[in-house]
């Protein structure tokens, strides 16, 4: 028997990029993608769903600096750092490595990202949907989904664009996060989270920090970690970060980051909206034809 894996897709009909469908080690199932060929031509759709070179998001969303124009190169350690960084995933239908999802092309039958529920914005690979405030946009996407409200200049460079929060996931390998459990995870992952949020030119850099919560949770059905810090900033609000670890209710092996940062500002949403947002993080309900754009 051939085993799981992603092969050439059968049933192309030869227009448009090359594609591949997963095979389940028993049958063609409804997910496909680029080639690799394909993507490497094309550039790839990753993050929030937003393509490499045009408005990216710091480290999938490390929190509250939105990168501008031919930023997405900018940083090694960010999820847009090439094209082809997006990792293999195990246990993700898409093998973690999303393609180009510019209207819908290229993740499922007819070209078109799996559908995702209204009011929800759906982290394919991760295996996970978040609910979208009212007022906020939602954004879902092959690799990592994104929530951000009140845009606004940076304090730091009025040049560049900021949020008043953001809510961002993906899988830990996406951003590099390496641990053996979800605690372990957290923890490492709260200091990288606040310093792309409220460090460096957007906020400048981060004078001192409070930690307020440091607990285990239930996210998803899973059992996962929660870290949130107060940072103080040399430039502009103060702000809040959280770095949420839990396992994907699609691979127990897999571990999925939530990063979270809000202003500290009347502007800004409560606190109260993050703990909203994240208790009502579910394992993605999807189905085939549907568009997997904004929410």
């Amino acid at each position: 028997m051939t085993p799981p894996g992603w092969h050439p897709d059968p049933g192309h009909s030869g227009k448009g990029p090359a594609q591949e469908r997963w095979w389940d080690g028993a049958q063609w199932t409804g997910h496909v993608r680029a080639s690799p060929e394909a993507v490497r031509r094309r550039g790839i759709r990753i993050g929030v769903g937003v393509t490499v070179g045009a408005v990216v998001l710091a480290a999938i969303g490390g929190g509250m600096y939105l990168l501008g124009e031919d930023r997405g190169s900018a940083r090694p350690d960010t999820a847009a750092s090439s094209p082809s960084a997006a990792p293999d995933l195990p246990g993700a239908p898409d093998g973690g490595k999303g393609s180009d999802g510019e209207n819908g092309e290229g993740q499922g039958p007819g070209q078109k990202l799996p559908l995702t529920e209204p009011g929800f914005a759906t982290d394919l690979a991760a295996g996970i949907s978040m609910p979208v405030p009212e007022g906020w946009k939602g954004t879902s996407g092959a690799v990592g989904a994104g929530l951000t409200t009140g845009e606004h200049a940076c304090p730091g460079d009025t040049s560049e664009t900021c949020v008043r929060g953001g809510v961002f996931s993906a899988p830990a390998a996406a951003v590099k996060l390496t641990a053996g459990t979800p605690e372990e995870a957290a923890k490492k992952d709260i200091s990288a989270n606040a310093k792309e949020s409220y460090g460096g030119k957007s906020y400048g850099k981060i004078t001192s920090h409070e930690e307020l919560r440091s607990e285990a949770v239930t996210v998803a059905g899973g059992k996962g970690y929660v870290v949130r810090w107060k940072v103080v900033t040399q430039k502009g609000d103060d702000g809040y970060v959280e770095s949420l670890v839990f396992p994907s209710p699609v691979s127990k092996n897999m571990l999925v980051v939530v990063r979270s940062g809000f202003d500290i500002n009347e502007d800004a949403p409560k606190l109260s909206v993050l703990d909203e947002i994240t208790g009502g993080i579910k394992a993605a309900s999807v189905g085939e034809g549907g568009n997997g754009g904004e929410v």
